[in-house]
């Protein structure tokens, strides 16, 4: 046990703390990629279908979920408040237009599906299918711009890598949203999105590579991380979670490809934390050791989390059962 007194001189148990937040910081924002990323991939898809009853049962498949999904960015942002604020005040103040183009984002992708259902005539379902489908794809344009200049240290909002990086979060979250629908739903619309996973996931890889390229020849300090051990099994792993999407996806293995999905997104944002690491906000030259609050509110935070964290995945154990399987006939949103 550790001595109470001591918490104000040394972390619990002699442990890398600062270290263990940075990877929890990055793995709460893997939850909410993977999480509400096959949501935003569910409205991208909104878009390819034209028949009511197949946008319907796209809208059934997240109704249950997207809200709580997007807890884990409201985790996020605390989470690097209370952990890393002189990184949070640096980075969200350097980007806040970029900040608010995502929360205006969300804010059309929640509210659009809501304002769909309320009417059923053509010319009101369109238009608010439509903003469906933007806020759909401009939150993870938004992100993947946001998590580039964060990795690049950029110091303006739009940038070449920050757009190539968008566009890959894009395609990323339609692969999760096709694994997802799949699991959802049956019959010809199921099989239908077999092709859409397909071409999605071939964007993802060629948007990856071209970003790694960027990296390697412009980037001296990241090329050298870039063959650290962790990112290139990272950079393995994401070319053989890749196959195993692809070869479930044709045999319709579908938790196994929605698996993969997952494995996809984790990967990603663990190359980022991989190439970011010991630095944490490159643009004013944090590092993990010198951004991390004082060892007294590391040591209670990390108590508090170490209670609170479990609760969370009940919660979302409790969620995710009680509404699984397909969709049923004539369930709506």
């Amino acid at each position: 046990m550790t001595d109470p007194s001591t918490l104000a001189s040394e972390p619990l148990f002699g442990l890398p703390l600062a270290d263990v937040w940075f990877g929890l910081l990055f793995f709460i924002f893997s939850m909410f990629l993977f999480l509400d990323g096959f949501d935003f991939g569910v409205g991208v898809l909104f878009a390819t279908r034209e028949d009511n009853d197949e946008r319907e049962q796209l809208l059934s498949a997240i109704g249950p979920f997207w809200d709580g999904n997007e807890v884990w960015l409201v985790v996020f942002g605390g989470s690097m408040f209370a952990a890393f604020p002189s990184v949070y005040a640096n980075l969200f103040s350097r980007h806040y237009l970029l900040m608010f183009a995502i929360l205006g984002a969300l804010l059309v992708r929640g509210l659009a599906p809501e304002m769909y259902e309320q009417r059923h005539d053509d010319a009101w379902q369109q238009w608010w299918g439509r903003a469906f489908v933007v806020g759909s794809l401009t939150a993870p344009f938004f992100l993947g711009m946001f998590t580039a200049n964060w990795l690049l240290g950029a110091k303006t909002i739009v940038t070449l890598p920050g757009l190539v990086v968008g566009l890959a979060v894009v395609a990323l979250t339609v692969v999760d949203g096709v694994a997802f629908l799949r699991l959802k739903t049956r019959g010809d619309l199921r099989d239908d999105l077999r092709i859409d996973g397909y071409r999605a996931l071939g964007a993802y890889l060629v948007l990856v590579v071209l970003t790694i390229g960027y990296i390697y020849r412009t980037d001296l300090a990241l090329r050298s991380a870039l063959f650290s051990i962790p990112v290139l099994i990272l950079v393995f792993a994401t070319i053989a979670l890749a196959g195993v999407y692809a070869a479930a996806t044709l045999l319709d293995r579908y938790y196994v490809a929605f698996g993969a999905a997952a494995g996809l997104v984790f990967a990603l944002v663990g190359i980022v934390a991989g190439l970011m690491y010991p630095a944490i906000d490159r643009a004013s030259g944090l590092t993990v050791e010198t951004a991390i609050v004082s060892t007294l509110q590391l040591n209670l935070m990390s108590i508090g989390t170490a209670i609170l964290l479990p609760l969370i995945f009940v919660y979302f154990g409790v969620l995710y059962t009680a509404f699984s399987g397909p969709i049923k006939a004539g369930e709506s949103y």
